[in-house]
C-alpha cells in the first residue's frame, strides 16, 4: 500500500517538478551571468520568432513574473497527472504547441515596437481551462468537483484575458485558455470517463425491445400470409317448413 501511494505521489510530481525546476535553472543561468533570453520568445509573425514556440515557455523577465508562474504551474501540473494519467503529457505538449502557433499568430508585433512574448503563463492558462472543461464534457462528477476547485483557486486569473494591461501578454493567455478547451474536447473520450448505470440506458433498452417484438410479428405475419389456404368448408344452417307456412 505505501509502495503503491509513493508510487501516485511520484507520478503526478515527477513532471510538473522537473518542467518547473528547468524554468528556474535557465532563469538563475540567464541572470546569474548577466544574459538577456528575450530573443527566445515568440516574436509573432517572424522568422526569428517561431523557436519561440518551443523555447518562450522558459523565459521570465525577472523573479516576480517567475515566482507568480510557479505554484500555479505546479498546482494545475499535478492535478492533470493524478486526474488524467493516461492522456497528461499528450494534453501538455498540445496545449503547449497550439498556443504557441496561435500566440505566433496573432500576438502583438509592429515593426516599429517589437514585441517578445515569453513566460509560461500561456501554460498555466491551458491547464485551468482544461481541467474545467475536461469535467464538464465528460459530465464526470468527480472531474467536475476538479472543475469547481480549478474555479475557486484560479477562476479570478480569467481576468487576464484582456486586454486591460499592455505590458502583460494578454494574447498568451487568451490563446492558452482556447487551446486549453480545445485539447479538453478533443480528449473528452480518451481518459477517465464516467460511469454509465443500467436506468440510463432504459430508455434505448425499451426501444430495442419494441424494435424486437415488432420484428416478431412481422415475421408471424410473413409466415401466415405464406401458408396454403385451408379447405374451404361451407356449413348450411335449415329448419323444416312448417305445415302452415304458406308456400
Amino acid at each position: 500500500m505505501k509502495n503503491f501511494f509513493a508510487k501516485q505521489v511520484l507520478t503526478t510530481l515527477f513532471y510538473p517538478l522537473l518542467f518547473l525546476l528547468s524554468i528556474w535553472i535557465i532563469f538563475f543561468i540567464e541572470h546569474y551571468n548577466d544574459l538577456n533570453f528575450a530573443n527566445y520568445g515568440i516574436l509573432p509573425r517572424t522568422a526569428e520568432g517561431l523557436k519561440g514556440i518551443i523555447t518562450s515557455v522558459f523565459i521570465h523577465g525577472d523573479v516576480e513574473h517567475i515566482a507568480s508562474n510557479s505554484i500555479p504551474l505546479l498546482v494545475l501540473g499535478m492535478m492533470l497527472f493524478y486526474f488524467y494519467k493516461k492522456i497528461a503529457k499528450a494534453t501538455f505538449v498540445w496545449i503547449w504547441v497550439v498556443s504557441g502557433i496561435w500566440l505566433w499568430l496573432g500576438g502583438r508585433n509592429t515593426i516599429d515596437h517589437p514585441t517578445y512574448h515569453i513566460g509560461a503563463s500561456t501554460l498555466i492558462y491551458g491547464l485551468a481551462t482544461f481541467l474545467f472543461f475536461s469535467g464538464v464534457f465528460r459530465r464526470h462528477l468527480r472531474l467536475m468537483v476538479v472543475s469547481a476547485m480549478v474555479v475557486f483557486l484560479y477562476g479570478s486569473i480569467m481576468w487576464g484575458i484582456f486586454p486591460l494591461k499592455t505590458e502583460i501578454s494578454w494574447e498568451g493567455h487568451l490563446f492558452g485558455s482556447l487551446a486549453g478547451v480545445l485539447v479538453a474536447f478533443n480528449y473528452r473520450k480518451e481518459g477517465p470517463q464516467r460511469r454509465v448505470y443500467h436506468w440510463e440506458d432504459e430508455d434505448d433498452d425499451d426501444d430495442s425491445y419494441l424494435t424486437e417484438q415488432a420484428q416478431i410479428l412481422e415475421k408471424l405475419k410473413e409466415n401466415q400470409e405464406s401458408k396454403p389456404p385451408d379447405d374451404i368448408i361451407i356449413n348450411f344452417i335449415y329448419k323444416e317448413k312448417d305445415k302452415d307456412d304458406k308456400v
